[in-house]
This record gives C-alpha cells, sequence and structure tokens, in this order.
C-alpha cells in the first residue's frame, strides 16, 4: 500500500511497498484512510527531535477513515463505518482512563510511564504506525474512534481528532473565567484554535503571539482575536505587562512547544545542541507573562527531558502549572455540538489539500512556512 516513510530528519517520501496493516488482537480494526493531517507536532518527528524516531515510520496521528475489518473482539464499530480516530490509544480499562485520562493510557504504551500511546509518534509513544497511509490498525477499536454523524463534514472530523480537542482543552485547562485576559504563544493551527475556543469559557481579551505575519493575520480573522509578531515588540513580556496595567495576563497558553524562536540561548541548546527537550521560549515567557497566582497552561509538546524554565517564578509568583496530551475522547460529545451548532469551524484552518502521493512536499510546505499554509491534508487516492 501507499504510505509515508520516515527516512531520517527533513526526509520523507511516498512508499508504494508497505505491508498493509493486519488484525493483530482481537480489539483490533482496520481503517481505510480517507483524510489524514500533518500535524504541527509531526514537524518535531521531521526534525529529528523526538527520540526513537525509526526509519521506516509512517506518521500521521489525525485521521478519519472507514471501517474494512474487525477483530472478533470488535462490538461497537462494523464494516463501512467512517470513523474519526483519536490520536490518544487508549485501552478504556486502566485506572487513567477511568478517570477520562486518555492520553496517559497505562496499557497502550510500553516505552513510557508518562504518554499513553499515540498513533505514528515514534517509539517513545508506542511505536504505532500512522494514518499518512491508506490504510491503518486501529487498537482498541471499540474505544477510540467515533462513527461521524452523517451531516458533518469529513474535513471537520478530522480536525477532532487533534487540533480542536486539542486547542479546546488548552483553554479549558487555563480555568477561564468571564472577563479574563488569555495570552496564547504560537498561531499555529492548534494556537488559533485555544483562542478561539477561550471566547467559549467567557475570556474578554484575547491575544495570540508569533511571529509570522501571515499566521498573524488568519489569527485575527479565524479567531478574533488580537495577533502580536514578537519580533516587532521587543520584550513580549514587558509588551503583555504594559498591557495589562502591568499586572499580567490572566491565563497564558503554551501552544508552540520544543521547536519555540525567539531566544538564542534556547535556540542553541533545545533547537542545536539537544542539550534540553527542546526550546523553551514560549513556556518561559508564559510563566513570567501571566500574572501572579495566574495559570500557565501547556499543549506544546516537548521532549522528556528536562528543559530550562524558571522554576523559581512558578513558586514565587504562585502558579499553577495545567499540561497534558488532550483527553479527545473526554471531548468529543461536546465538541460535535458546539461543530453542529456553529460555534466553531474546524475545516476553516485548513489551507492546503495534497494527495497521499505529494506527502514529501507537503510536509516541506509545511515545515517551511510557504505558500501561507496553515494546516495541510492528505488525501489518499482510495478516498
Amino acid at each position: 500500500m501507499l504510505a509515508m516513510n520516515y527516512r531520517g530528519p527533513f526526509r520523507v517520501r511516498a512508499d508504494r511497498n508497505k505491508p498493509y496493516p493486519e488484525i493483530l488482537h482481537p480489539n483490533d480494526a482496520i481503517v481505510r484512510v480517507t483524510r489524514s493531517c500533518i500535524c504541527g507536532s509531526d514537524l518535531h518527528l521531521y526534525h529529528g527531535l523526538v527520540p526513537d524516531t525509526r526509519v521506516g515510520m509512517t506518521f500521521g496521528h489525525e485521521f478519519t477513515g472507514v471501517v474494512e475489518e474487525v477483530g472478533p473482539g470488535v462490538q461497537k464499530l462494523k464494516v463501512g463505518d467512517h470513523v474519526l480516530v483519536p490520536f490518544n490509544i487508549a485501552c478504556g480499562t486502566c485506572p487513567f482512563c477511568k478517570q477520562e485520562l486518555y492520553g496517559n493510557c497505562h496499557e497502550s504504551n510500553p516505552e513510557a510511564t508518562a504518554v499513553g500511546g499515540i498513533f505514528g509518534y515514534s517509539h517513545t509513544a508506542g511505536g504505532y504506525d500512522g494514518g499518512q497511509a491508506e490504510y491503518v490498525r486501529v487498537p482498541y477499536a471499540d474505544v477510540g474512534p467515533e462513527v461521524i454523524p452523517a451531516w458533518m463534514d469529513p474535513d471537520d472530523a478530522v480536525l477532532l481528532t487533534d487540533v480542536v480537542p486539542t486547542g479546546y482543552q488548552a483553554a479549558e485547562m487555563g480555568g477561564i473565567k468571564k472577563g479574563d485576559t488569555v495570552v496564547v504563544f504560537g498561531a499555529g493551527p492548534v494556537g488559533i484554535m485555544a483562542a478561539k475556543c477561550s471566547w467559549l469559557f467567557g475570556a474578554g481579551r484575547v491575544i495570540i503571539i508569533d511571529q509570522l505575519d501571515y499566521r498573524l493575520e488568519f489569527a485575527r480573522t479565524y479567531a478574533q482575536c488580537e495577533a502580536y509578531n514578537f519580533r516587532s515588540l521587543g520584550d513580549p513580556v514587558l509588551f503583555i505587562k504594559k498591557t495589562t496595567d502591568y499586572f499580567g495576563a490572566d491565563v497564558c497558553i503554551d501552544a508552540v512547544g520544543c521547536e519555540a524562536a525567539g531566544s538564542a540561548m534556547q535556540t542553541l541548546t533545545g533547537r542545536k545542541m539537544l542539550l534540553q527537550a527542546g526550546s523553551s521560549t514560549a513556556l518561559f515567557w508564559a510563566i513570567n507573562a501571566v500574572k501572579k497566582g495566574g495559570i500557565v497552561s501547556v499543549v506544546g509538546v516537548y521532549g522528556p527531558t528536562g528543559n530550562l524554565v524558571p522554576i523559581g517564578n512558578v513558586l514565587n509568583k504562585g502558579l499553577t502549572i495545567r499540561a497534558n496530551q488532550a483527553s479527545v475522547k473526554r471531548l468529543l460529545p461536546k465538541l460535535i455540538s458546539h461543530v453542529q451548532n456553529g460555534y466553531i469551524d474546524p475545516k476553516g484552518i485548513i489551507t492546503h489539500r495534497l494527495p497521499l502521493e505529494e506527502v514529501a512536499e507537503a510536509y516541506h510546505i509545511f515545515s517551511q512556512k510557504l505558500d501561507h499554509c496553515i494546516k495541510p491534508v492528505l488525501v489518499p487516492a482510495a478516498a
């Protein structure tokens, strides 16, 4: 079958000789992919920043598809169902799944004691092949996949596998109260969605910070928020302090993670020399820009080792830091309702649709921020 094939940092290709997936467990399903996104966190893999990303792996944790085959233990899905598949691989029965912490499943990832299994996200997340392919094996098929409502556009559905839940949970973890000022660092798809969702929790002011003018303009239009280029601000922390009467923002959201620009030292130690788990510039700014007693919400992806962050400021300011992979399954009923009622327009952030055969070009466009790319979607020919 045709699938994305990782060959090393900055090297991917469309491979027509990938073996078709097979049922390996009674609770597996085989899904024929109809949509698959490239995520900003896939770029961390593409750029060689995630440990144990092995040559030959297929990326892709955001996908929808049609059920082609089910194992004998699968009861809730049937062949022909069109499903959206959360990026979390969760067993549904461990203590963490029972707390609806589906991103921290204790059974789906034998490689870690923190994160659960994730489709197409290196062996640190379980070593599962992902959905940038014509077919994919879906474990625990009665737990994660959600049948797409007949009224829903598949382009909306594929954004519900990660981007919308992650942006929504970023705002939710911020504990936003009516009238709060929220600052989002990062105007990628998740940051834009976090800004959009902040209004749903009652924010009175939403600010987004990035360095690319085309993404900032997109954020102003899509999320109806203020948007500023940190390159023109001098010190973004000082700017936020000044614009909030020197109190700081009520909530700061780090939607960037390990590839944040803005600090030569962080870039050198985190992205070039790999002495820490990525550049933590955005998290540094969020901690320093939030008010005393405020909340920092982290959904940007960092590696499994330590980062240089001002932990003393966290203590002395009395901050709350909340962070996790989004629990997609927990959020889906609410988010499907929000889409149906018109509160969220997921497909509105899609700017590029490319055939799966052009996956290498799609990664190049997204990685290099070409052609005003916000969110690319891959469509297999079989879709």
